[in-house]
């Protein structure tokens, strides 16, 4: 049987396990979509420890949540929302991320993972790699919609994703 998995808001101490999933997660996500010298980098797993101690050591002054996904003491997943970054931000609030390992896709853990960083009812926007079709149906089943903006950075294409707030 396997262990049920606890969604809990981050903790300082999860800074290492969380760059894990991120720095995997992206391997698995984007492979195909970035460069193989991005997603391969070798300290990308320290650099996003810094990032995440960064953000979890700050976190109660800064507007953001964090929140992870546990499946018997091994982090499987990460999201992280807060104030919106730039000066057009059409909701007050913006999902920055949100990653589980392939394993975990389709388990039922991004729903919960999401509602713990974001309130259901609440507003909120966020940036999705195109083409991602799981990533994608997965944000419409939460309520957002594509608003026909899209950006294009180091040769991948993001759409622009709003939810309103209910």
């Amino acid at each position: 049987m396997t262990p049920a998995v606890v969604v809990r808001a981050a903790r300082p101490e999860d800074a290492r396990a969380m760059a894990r999933v991120h720095a995997l997660a992206w391997q698995e996500t984007y492979r195909g979509l970035m460069r193989d010298e991005v997603l391969d980098a070798p300290d990308a797993v320290e650099r996003r420890e810094r990032m995440w101690t960064n953000v979890l050591t700050r976190i109660g002054g800064s507007g953001q949540r964090a929140a992870v996904a546990d499946r018997d003491g091994a982090v499987v997943g990460i999201a992280l929302a807060g104030p919106p970054e730039g000066d057009d931000a059409p909701q007050a609030r913006q999902l920055y991320l949100i990653y589980l390992l392939a394993a975990e896709h389709g388990s039922g853990v991004g729903g919960p993972l999401l509602e713990a960083v974001l309130a259901p009812t609440e507003g909120a926007f966020l940036w999705v790699v195109d083409p991602n079709p799981r990533a994608q149906a997965f944000y419409r089943r939460h309520g957002f919609t594509p608003d026909g903006r899209s950006e294009v950075d180091d040769g991948v294409r993001e759409i622009r994703m709003i939810r309103a707030a209910s």
